[in-house]
């Protein structure tokens, strides 16, 4: 498939999966001609590349797990690890500030009644 069907199927535009190529993310991408020619590996690739943007990995933190010959699954699952304690952190943070509005709009419905 050419770069502009990979775009489609994968939701990335063909500037991304060039810049993907050139940091090392998608391997051995065949020509025919000035043409890029994409695999269903490189499907698979950029959807996994993808997926894990949409949960907050950066192109960064992917490098070393996704850019050698062969996928680090074990430094994958670190990785996602630690994102997952990230986000128990931040759920945690935004429960005590929910509880603090909470406060707060009790008092001012106290203060409504009084008035």
């Amino acid at each position: 498939m050419y770069i502009g069907e990979l775009a489609r199927l994968t939701g990335a535009t063909p500037k991304a999966l060039r810049h993907y190529e050139t940091l090392g993310l998608l391997k051995g991408v065949r020509r025919a001609g000035v043409y890029r020619r994409y695999t269903q590996q490189d499907l698979a690739q950029v959807t996994l590349i993808r997926q894990a943007q949409s949960l907050g990995f950066r192109l960064a933190e992917l490098l070393p797990i996704l850019a050698g010959d062969d996928t680090d699954w074990a430094a994958l699952r670190r990785h996602v690890a630690d994102k997952r304690a990230q986000l128990h952190q931040e759920i945690a943070r935004l429960q005590r500030l929910d509880a603090q509005l909470q406060s707060i709009d009790t008092e001012i419905i106290d203060c409504l009644q009084r008035a």
